[in-house]
């Protein structure tokens, strides 16, 4: 996929939720079961999230955001006309992840649960695990866009339509907040304890 149109990369609803209120900070992709390359690629630095509704499991999401799906279903319909985006992101870093050990090390910066974790580590296992590291800006005034059959399936990207509207948007962290928080995933992944 080109990245010359704007691009959105597809995320559990409840997963955009929790990025938009900033409680979340990084996405684990391994690539969409019919994704082109059969990998995960970072095809563009900023992009938008577009909620996916179908695949959301309570069971795999941590006790602290099980109860949450419902809220994010509601109003959806597999043949809905529109889909809405409200927020945007930019990938501060695309790290690889490729033993459990590392994984571990995160898990009190992530809303899913050590299986689900361990499945995408698993899932395609000759394939780093892409660990995204996101700032995440709220747009002030969401963007609907009509729902196009391409727009579905279990794919990561969605290429956009041309003449996208420039969104006026704002970050969910502050600057101060999100580099502390970003420090802290950085020396948990390298096994650094944090409280030095």
């Amino acid at each position: 996929m080109e990245a010359n149109y704007p691009v959105a990369l597809k995320e559990w609803a409840v997963t955009v939720k929790a990025l938009q209120e900033g409680h979340l900070m990084l996405v684990m992709r391994k690539g969409g079961i019919i994704e082109e390359t059969r990998d995960f690629q970072l095809v563009s630095p900023g992009f938008y999230l577009m909620p996916a509704y179908e695949h959301q499991k309570e069971h795999l999401l941590k006790a602290d955001y099980q109860g949450q799906i419902p809220g994010t279903m509601e109003g959806w319909t597999p043949d809905m006309a529109s889909i809405k985006l409200s927020s945007y992101a930019e990938a501060v870093e695309d790290i690889e992840i490729t033993d459990q050990e590392t994984l571990d090390r995160i898990r009190e910066y992530h809303i899913w649960t050590d299986t689900f974790a361990e499945e995408r580590l698993k899932w395609k296992r000759t394939k780093p695990l892409h660990l995204l590291l996101l700032r995440v800006y709220r747009l002030e005034e969401p963007i609907e866009l009509p729902m196009k059959s391409t727009y579905n399936g279990c794919k990561s990207w969605v290429q956009l339509e041309e003449g996208m509207p420039e969104p006026v948007m704002k970050p969910v962290l502050t600057d101060e907040q999100f580099n502390h928080q970003a420090a802290l995933i950085k020396q948990a992944l390298i096994g650094r304890d944090k409280s030095k």
